[in-house]
């Protein structure tokens, strides 16, 4: 009886081991990525996109602002948002200055927040205007230092996202009010980031790349500690049984914050 009986239920062509030398972290994965597809889009959302060389730059830009705010590596850093073209470049973001991101549900009760905050011990968070109000209630209960506040369509082609936010605050009227002292806007700290140097973070398949909370079905919600080269691994798994993709053409739906 072989140990592994799961291995004959792969599909053909899926082999029974991957090979993770090839990478160092995720970081290495994007930065490769993005110098290899430069041209290419990375993402799409509500009809706008950005390129894999426009991901490399926002990305940078909003790392080398970390960077200038005092966080240092394997610090934690939290993320409020659904899937808007903020999200993939904030998430990159803190990767590349060597931190650890942190989701967080953007639905979560105030409850919620406070105990993800404080559990991850996260210093700074990226946080859609909708659901700022959440963050208020609990600012003096959470270690927070840094907020960077966002909305829908700040990132969308004009006069698109000008639209967009109108439409989302005066008439869906589904921002709440809010006021966080002390916050600042995500594209104001991509546009302070282009102008600050960015020192790479030496960043290895051991360090911590995520917090990713359970569902806390079963009394609070815990965080997994995922490092880089568990999101390495899992990458390459995924690459695997999606068999004979044409690299660089592969198109993707996401239902959830990738």
């Amino acid at each position: 009886m072989t140990l592994k009986p799961w291995l004959e239920h792969y599909a053909h062509g899926v082999p029974a081991d991957i090979d993770l030398s090839e990478y160092s972290s995720v970081v290495d994965v994007l930065e490769r990525v993005c110098e290899r597809f430069r041209d290419k889009t990375a993402f799409i959302c509500m009809g706008s996109s950005i390129t894999y060389g426009e991901l490399d730059l926002l990305s940078r830009s909003f790392a080398a602002t970390l960077q200038a705010r005092g966080l240092k590596q394997g610090d934690r850093v939290a993320l409020m948002m659904p899937n808007i073209l903020q999200y993939p470049v904030a998430l990159f973001g803190i990767l590349r200055a060597g931190l650890t991101v942190v989701n967080t549900n953007p639905l979560y009760t105030g409850r919620e927040l406070r105990h993800q905050l404080v559990d991850s011990g996260a210093r700074a968070i990226v946080v859609i205007e909708n659901f700022a109000d959440v963050l208020e209630r609990v600012r003096e209960d959470v270690p927070v230092e840094y907020i960077f506040t966002t909305r829908v369509g700040d990132m969308l082609d004009f006069p698109k996202g000008a639209i967009v936010n109108f439409a989302v605050k005066h008439i869906k009227k589904a921002i709440p009010a809010w006021n966080l002292p002390g916050s600042e806007r995500f594209s104001d700290a991509l546009e302070e980031g282009n102008k600050l140097p960015f020192q790479p973070a030496q960043v290895g398949f051991e360090d911590l790349a995520f917090l990713q909370y359970t569902g806390g079905t079963t009394g609070v919600a815990k965080g997994a500690m995922l490092t880089h080269r568990n999101m390495v691994a899992n990458m390459l798994q995924a690459k695997a049984w999606l068999g004979n993709l044409n690299t660089g053409e592969e198109l993707v739906i996401t239902a959830l914050p990738m």
